[in-house]
């Protein structure tokens, strides 16, 4: 998956946003919380949050590591975006997605779901 089509994946989401942070990384977030973030250089590295299970799965396979800084929220970055097929890819995306939106507060989950 390039940069393009995560871009487009990401902020099909409702209430997804995009965000350049740390001057090199763009983030994709719900409610101002990130889901996914990748580097703005197109290199085909990005990272998403997911469950403790499926973290301990993921990390197993050669190409996914556990995600810098983040590793502890159980985020994981995938260096290779060949390592899992593409619909597996962006299940996992929605699946990170999902895990944020569902810890935000719900006022915070009400206005977002009003404005779609």
């Amino acid at each position: 998956m390039d940069l393009d089509q995560l871009r487009a994946y990401c902020l099909a989401f409702s209430g997804a946003t995009e965000d350049i942070k740390w001057e090199k990384d763009l983030c994709f977030c719900v409610g101002e919380k990130m889901f996914c973030v990748t580097d703005v250089d197109g290199s085909g590295h990005f990272s998403f949050k997911c469950t403790p299970e499926r973290f301990a799965e993921l990390v197993e396979l050669d190409g996914i590591i556990p995600a810098p800084y983040v590793a502890r929220y159980h985020w994981v970055a995938v260096e290779r975006a060949d390592v899992l097929p593409q619909t597996e890819l962006k299940r996992l995306i929605a699946d990170s997605y999902r895990l944020v939106f569902e810890k935000l507060p719900k006022r915070a989950r009400d206005m977002l779901i009003a404005k779609a």
